[in-house]
């Protein structure tokens, strides 16, 4: 999901004169039941601690804790937890790969519980300028010459304009979202049913890829790739493109020192995807010739703004849906018949009561759907780091310790341990579908900080929270209606997988009431 930018499902607010800072002197408790009541301690100074942990020497040091990242036995999680471990801290020094060759300095202060993690929201704070994909930044090459909007600190003067243009993105079509995503997905639940009857599984990635970047263009732009010059070539171009740009970060799974040696220690030439990236900025250029007439409107250059889009739809909007949609079915699917019906029962009774139509106000009436896809973020974030370098000396307070930042050190946070702090959550390590219902589930949203903020804010062109906050929420929630409006019931098999999880489909069972 470094900051995350999707598409807006909503106009952009006028200003953001209503919102607070965040305070880091607030702190949450749970209690030992399923849904913890939130308890908010008074505001109190901290003792002072000395950010605990070391770099190692120059290289050698960044070297020693890129392979213990890819490669130790308890992988990135457990990277971090011996850490914590080992320095009896949230707030320790680490560096964070890619290092050498490909990052300057790897040097970072890691902050890995929901007290601390905050403080990469406040741009007042931080400033963001290249760090979407965190300690090094992809060649431009790869964005048609143009440093585009996730790279772009909020205080820069074209951000505002570019954060404008992806509101209006969505904002202009939105009455297509729903009825293009019940045709899209309902065509791809056919092919997986197909699938299953002739092969007795299905690939749940490879439908979806294919269903996401079809319904993205059609809602958004109103035109079916399949009918241009694409074909159903685009999820496979933007798959490449996506892995040159992030290739220093992930783990493909090859044999240890070629992949290190391949993809983590240098660059891959943007010259081999660049007939790839020209294809999909040859579709953008036509297919949003509107919206980039808006970008104009905006004092957004045309070329300029072709980019952005792509960006925003492929690697923020369609990355986010490859990546979050089989997380998504992979918790469901492991959450058990019991979920299911619950699930099942809810979704149907809303939608009949509705006249048979999925709709805003039938939706609204499914809550336990809204805090399933809420769990789903919470316990596996899709963009799992943000960084952001100090713009002034600070002090970072974790839950017992307040720790002294000087200007310019970069600050990490690692969401998956600020989303599961026991601290927070009760039970952090377990899918629970019903965390987020009633009172005391309302409370805890303000920790489930997936889109670079908290759920309870709204994005700004202030600010670098998601811009599509809301949309994935939408479309998440559309995913989980139109399974349960099908089916009883499902399972599924999970695998490791370079971009989230892989989800192999089982069975599905027809609805039956």
């Amino acid at each position: 999901m470094a900051t995350a930018t999707y598409l807006s499902f909503s106009a952009p607010p006028s200003s953001c004169a209503g919102r607070q800072r965040r305070r880091q002197a607030t702190r949450a408790s749970a209690s030992a039941t399923d849904r913890p009541r939130e308890v908010v301690s008074p505001k109190r100074r901290l003792p002072l601690r000395k950010v605990p942990g070391d770099y190692g020497p120059p290289v050698v040091g960044a070297l020693r804790d890129r392979l213990e990242y890819f490669y130790g036995p308890g992988g990135r999680d457990g990277f971090f937890t011996a850490r914590v471990r080992a320095h009896g801290s949230t707030v320790v020094r680490l560096n964070m790969p890619p290092g050498p060759f490909v990052a300057r300095d790897p040097r970072v202060v890691a902050l890995l519980d929901a007290a601390s993690f905050p403080v990469l929201f406040d741009t007042s704070l931080v400033d963001k300028t290249d760090l979407f994909t965190g300690t090094f930044m992809p060649s431009t090459d790869l964005t048609g010459g143009y440093r585009v909007l996730s790279y772009v600190d909020p205080s820069e003067p074209n951000h505002g304009p570019l954060k404008a243009l992806l509101f209006y993105l969505l904002s202009h079509r939105r009455q297509h979202v729903i009825p293009k995503f019940r045709e899209v997905y309902g065509g791809l639940f056919g092919l997986m049913e197909k699938e299953l009857a002739r092969a007795g599984k299905a690939d749940f990635g490879n439908h979806n890829d294919a269903a996401a970047f079809s319904f993205l263009c059609q809602a958004l732009l109103g035109r079916d790739p399949a009918e241009s010059a694409l074909q159903g070539d685009g999820p496979k171009l933007i798959t490449k493109w996506v892995l040159f740009q992030l290739s220093p970060l992930l783990n493909l799974g090859l044999p240890k020192l070629v992949e290190d040696s391949l993809l983590h220690s240098f660059r891959l030439p943007p010259a081999l995807v660049r007939k790839d990236y020209d294809r999909l900025a040859d579709f953008f250029r036509d297919a949003a010739r509107g919206v980039v007439d808006e970008g104009e409107r905006l004092g957004v250059p045309r070329e300029e703004a072709v980019h952005n889009i792509l960006f925003a739809m492929c690697f923020n909007s369609f990355g986010g849906m490859k990546i979050l949609f089989p997380s998504l079915v992979k918790w469901l699917g492991r959450a058990g018949a019991r979920t299911h019906g619950r699930l099942a029962t809810e979704v149907r009774d809303a939608v009949r009561a509705h006249g048979g139509e999925v709709t805003m106000k039938a939706l609204a009436e499914m809550p336990l759907v809204k805090s399933a896809v809420y769990e789903a973020l919470r316990i596996e974030p899709p963009v799992a780091m943000q960084y952001g370098r100090a713009k002034r000396d600070m002090v970072v307070e974790s839950h017992d310790y307040g720790f002294e930042v000087r200007e310019g050190e970069m600050l990490f946070g690692y969401q998956p341990m600020a989303t599961k702090d026991p601290r927070v959550f009760a039970r952090p390590e377990e899918y629970v579908p019903d965390r987020f219902l009633g009172e005391d589930g309302a409370r805890l949203l303000r920790h489930v900080v997936w889109s670079n903020g908290p759920e309870t804010a709204s994005p700004t062109l202030q600010d670098k929270q998601c811009a599509g906050k809301d949309f994935v929420v939408l479309i998440a929630r559309l995913l989980v209606a139109e399974l349960f409006l099908r089916y009883d019931s499902f399972d599924v098999q999970v695998g490791a997988s370079a971009l989230g999880s892989s989800v192999t489909i089982t069975s599905l069972k027809k609805a039956t009431f």
